[in-house]
């Protein structure tokens, strides 16, 4: 044993002055004590199966008020100007349609439905042409017409030309946008409640309902002379409204909420 006794064990607060008694070599006062368990491994590739912090998934967050928007860390601010269905338009309302202006679409539809059949109207005036008159033999005259390859060709044509512009400037257009060529050039359109096109389904339905109005010795058809809403029969069964529409209204974008500087 030497003059100055055993050296210091591992214990010993001689060995490691900064050292408070009982801890164990290398900490000192104020750190943790170290532990055999290392949660954060050297090899970074490497993670431990029974360490929690590695294979329990991270919960999502919560966001009391909404979720957060990608400008601020508010949340998103709602729209207010959007309207039942920002695919179609939404028209404003500047009264509704009356019975003449209503009636003067109809003629302008109806006379560029007579342009769209118009080779019908050739085969037709081609076969008349071919009109003989002759008598039997009791002396009654008999009036015999003959088609031509001509007159028949142009006959088809114009019904299919005639029967696409319907399909096309009815139900389609008017479904789409409110408005046949006739109702675009009075600009008066057909909406439902809210001030929005029907959609060509429902055009289509609504020309079948007006069998309705042409019932009663055509008394739906003249209903909106005295009605406060200017509606045929087929106009309430379907809901649906001609009104003078004005510059259709675009719902606005939402603006970004910017946080106002206290003071």
């Amino acid at each position: 044993m030497s003059h100055y006794g055993s050296p210091p064990g591992p214990d010993d607060p001689r060995s490691d002055p900064g050292r408070e008694p009982g801890r164990t070599p290398g900490s000192h006062a104020g750190e943790p004590e170290p532990s055999a368990y290392n949660p954060y491994p050297d090899d970074w590739s490497a993670t431990p199966a029974g360490n929690p912090a590695f294979n329990a998934a991270a919960p999502p967050p919560e966001y009391p008020y909404g979720e957060p928007s990608d400008y601020s860390g508010l949340p998103a601010p709602g729209n207010p100007y959007a309207g039942p269905n920002r695919s179609r338009p939404t028209f404003g309302f500047g009264g509704y349609a009356g019975w003449f202006t209503r009636v003067g679409a109809y003629l302008i539809d109806y006379l560029c439905g007579i342009v769209a059949a118009a080779p019908a109207i050739v085969g037709q005036i081609l076969y008349l042409s071919t009109a003989r008159t002759t008598f039997d033999a009791q002396g009654r005259s008999v009036t015999r017409l003959h088609h031509t390859d001509l007159s028949l060709s142009l006959l088809v044509i114009g019904y299919l030309t005639g029967l696409a512009f319907t399909i096309w400037n009815v139900y389609i257009r008017q479904g789409r946008t409110g408005a046949t060529i006739g109702k675009s050039v009075l600009a008066i359109r057909l909406v439902n409640a809210d001030q929005q096109p029907i959609g060509p389904g429902w055009s289509f339905l609504r020309q079948i309902l007006h069998i309705v109005d042409a019932l009663p010795c055509m008394l739906g058809f003249l209903w909106p002379i005295w009605d406060s809403r200017k509606q045929t029969f087929a106009d309430k069964i379907m809901g649906t409204f001609v009104i003078q529409a004005t510059t259709p209204q675009q719902p606005y974008p939402p603006q970004p909420y910017v946080q106002q500087p206290y003071g």
